[in-house]
């Protein structure tokens, strides 16, 4: 018999990029220049948000989607923290609700007006404080509303309530800084990424640690559920520094289902994926180009479809939710790439080629919409949900009637399972001893040079008076 090779159908093999014109970017933004590993973006239906480079304190635009073209320098923005803004997440359901959180301990709710920003906005709607350490990731439960997490370098991830105001959980079983967090589809399991190398799965209502992977060969940097398939996909390196995927089943960590080394490159590895149409997107930070897969139930699992290239490097990317999506040009994906040696934010839409202007069913199911499906008191209580599904064949645009209301509370001490958490601060990072040190070193030097400058300004004075003792008195 010949040998014929093996074909694959597939309705996402064609799928293709498309980079927005000039005229549909966001030009002039001050991205930061911030090298913490995150996307310093995030995206809704409405609006765009993104951390910008500042002084003296963490800032970040928020810039109303229709409104495109080039910012203006003194254009508003959120700048009430004290410190560098390390990452923001709008809020699923209340679309002009963002959090943020930052090297000043704090993570902080915020309110967006209608239309946008009119002033610099220095006022939070809420601070949370809990954290003793700078604070890295948050992270919004994906089925039930005023549910946050964050994760900071104190080791710890906190579950904020925010309808009280104040951490319900506290997850303390990591011995190193937390580098990714991703919950599966009903919010009843939280995979962890962590600088100790291992790969976590917790129960996050008691903090029991599930599953546990020891990664000696893949080193773990980013970790994502694939929706409801009870699998997970990590990015990381292996023993010889190459960027590498692994698939894990979710309830066996022990070994990895496949590993696959993508390439030599030494930027980090984003994963994405988009949980309708089964596709997953690998960006590299440093990149300029961004490849897709489709994942299978069965071997290889990994199926590779095809590659966007730019030749412009991304330092992040935020992704568009579904329901703000063009249907009508069968778009399935959007990113918001952040282009920092131009100051431009670059939409790039991911479409399937189609003849038809018709609504295409089978490449938009049901997706989750922007209702919660659960309260935080039934979340805490233990029930689980699956996400309220909508359909976007009418173009969905249904604006939640939800209302965040601030709890109103005083600051004291956070005390959670006994423990008060501003007041147990953990050993520090080799990193954190290193900026220490060098601190210390740079004010030993200026003290030196102060002593030397104060010694040639002593030496100076005495010869002076020296010269004064010798001048011959008038008779």
């Amino acid at each position: 018999m010949s040998w014929r090779p093996q074909y694959r159908s597939s309705k996402f093999r064609n799928v293709y990029g498309k980079a927005a014109s000039r005229e549909r970017c966001f030009d002039g933004v001050p991205i930061t220049k911030n090298v913490h590993d995150n996307h310093f973006c995030a995206v809704n239906a409405r609006f765009l948000a993104i951390v910008t480079e500042s002084a003296g304190g963490g800032s970040f635009l928020v810039i109303p989607l229709e409104q495109t073209g080039r910012i203006e320098p003194n254009y508003p923005k959120v700048c009430g923290h004290q410190g560098n803004v390390l990452d923001i997440k709008w809020n699923p359901f209340i679309e002009n609700i963002i959090a943020s959180c930052s090297e000043d301990t704090s993570v902080r709710i915020w309110e967006i007006p209608e239309g946008g920003l009119k002033r610099n906005m220095t006022e939070a709607v809420l601070e949370l404080y809990g954290h003793s350490r700078r604070v890295g990731i948050v992270e919004w439960h994906p089925t039930t509303n005023n549910i946050l997490l964050s994760a900071g370098y104190d080791y710890k991830v906190l579950i904020w309530n925010l309808e009280v105001g104040e951490p319900v959980k506290m997850i303390d079983c990591h011995t190193d800084v937390i580098l990714c967090m991703s919950f599966n589809t009903d919010g009843s399991l939280l995979a962890t990424a962590c600088k100790d190398r291992k790969l976590r799965v917790v129960e996050p209502r008691s903090g029991k640690v599930l599953q546990e992977a020891s990664c000696k060969n893949h080193r773990v940097n980013r970790v994502v559920f694939l929706g409801s398939t009870k699998r997970l996909l990590t990015t990381g390196v292996s023993r010889w520094n190459t960027r590498q995927i692994a698939l894990w089943d979710q309830e066996d960590l022990s070994m990895p289902l496949i590993e696959e080394e993508i390439d030599g490159l030494s930027g980090l590895l984003f994963p994405f994926y988009d949980a309708d149409t089964h596709m997953l997107y690998l960006a590299g930070k440093g990149d300029g180009n961004i490849r897709y897969y489709e994942i299978g139930s069965e071997k290889p699992y990994l199926n590779y479809l095809m590659e966007f290239r730019s030749p412009a490097p991304q330092k992040g990317l935020g992704v568009m939710p579904k329901h703000g999506l063009d249907v009508s040009a069968c778009e399935v994906f959007r990113f918001y790439k952040l282009i920092t040696l131009k100051g431009l934010i670059e939409p790039i839409s991911m479409i399937v080629p189609r003849r038809s202007e018709t609504y295409q069913e089978d490449i938009y199911p049901m997706t989750p919409g922007t209702e919660p499906a659960l309260t935080p008191d039934e979340w805490l209580s233990g029930v689980n949900r699956d996400p309220i599904l909508v359909s976007l064949k009418e173009g969905y645009k249904r604006n939640s009637k939800i209302v965040f209301k601030a709890p109103v509370r005083e600051k004291k001490s956070v005390v959670v399972n006994g423990i008060d958490l501003l007041a147990n601060v953990p050993p520090r990072t080799e990193n954190e001893l290193l900026r220490v040190f060098f601190r210390q070193q740079d004010e030993i030097r200026r003290l030196k040079d102060e002593l030397s400058h104060r010694d040639v300004q002593i030496r100076q004075l005495q010869l002076e008076l020296k010269n004064l003792r010798n001048i011959p008195k008038d008779n």
